[in-house]
């Protein structure tokens, strides 16, 4: 497959129950709402979501989690360094820029600023094709606080400290929140982004949540209901980004009532005329 030659627009819709999407560390990780009460989910949670589905499907990534890190290095600077050498040995920046590119499916897919020892104070920037909102859901949510307690001291020296020391523990009740996104044909022509690269994102999309379970987001608290693949017929596409966007909503079914989960809401599609969408469920 070569490089990708047309415009694609994605709508994701993620239903959390019982669980803390993203918590905001300015609000003692409490889940992130808006001042609406909206929660929210940051465009960089979903990106380090997505670099772990990549990892997952065997594809080479630079920004790793330290508890997913498969190749060693224990910095940024530190890989990049083992995988490209030294930037000096490199006729200049875009030549380092090219070949991390074509090395990391997560740069040539979000791009990366490349700012270390090694670059001598020069900073190399990737501009990548895939741009991520964050995702934001439908209707205020109930964030919720769980008070807990734990059954034995950590350290024998915790003087003072009983075995029922307590805790905090916050979640949303429920909520359903939207993801969207686009990638632009324009900036994949330069990072070398292409059609087999859009096809591993799609996946990576529709299977989001997959092994990504911790004590904050319980296995099945997180699911990817729909997922509304779009792909233009130009590079510059037929339709602006918001207006694809747009075109797919959900609306609350019984208004007087809290939503409970996704069925409580109706999602629909306004037809783009010469745009049909590959609608996917999610896993």
């Amino acid at each position: 497959m070569g490089i990708l030659r047309n415009k694609i627009d994605f709508v994701a819709f993620a239903a959390v129950a019982m669980a803390n999407p993203n918590g905001d560390p300015l609000n003692g990780n409490s889940p992130r709402t808006d001042y609406a009460g909206l929660g929210e989910m940051s465009d960089v949670c979903i990106k380090r979501k997505l670099r772990n589905r990549m990892q997952d499907l065997g594809q080479a990534v630079f920004v790793q989690s330290s508890d997913r890190c498969d190749d060693g290095c224990g910095s940024l600077s530190e890989r990049a360094a083992a995988v490209l050498g030294k930037a000096k040995e490199f006729k200049d920046s875009d030549a380092y820029a090219q070949k991390a590119c074509e090395t990391w499916l997560d740069v040539r897919s979000f791009g990366q600023v490349f700012a270390f020892k090694d670059t001598k104070g020069m900073s190399i920037g990737v501009r990548g094709p895939v741009s991520i909102h964050q995702g934001v859901s439908l209707s205020p949510v109930q964030v919720e606080d769980m008070q807990i307690t734990k059954s034995v001291n950590g350290e024998n020296s915790d003087k003072g400290r009983s075995s029922d020391t307590m805790g905090m523990k916050h979640f949303v009740r429920f909520g359903l929140y939207k993801i969207k996104g686009s990638i632009n044909v324009q900036l994949a022509g330069k990072t070398g982004f292409t059609e087999e690269d859009a096809n591993i994102l799609k996946e990576c999309l529709r299977t989001l949540f997959v092994n990504d379970a911790s004590s904050a987001r319980p296995e099945g608290s997180m699911e990817l209901i729909k997922l509304y693949w779009f792909r233009h017929n130009c590079k510059d596409g037929q339709y602006s980004s918001a207006k694809v966007h747009r075109s797919v909503q959900a609306e609350l079914i019984a208004s007087d009532a809290l939503p409970s989960s996704a069925e409580d809401y109706r999602i629909t599609l306004e037809p783009l005329e010469g745009l049909e969408p590959e609608i996917l469920n999610g896993v």
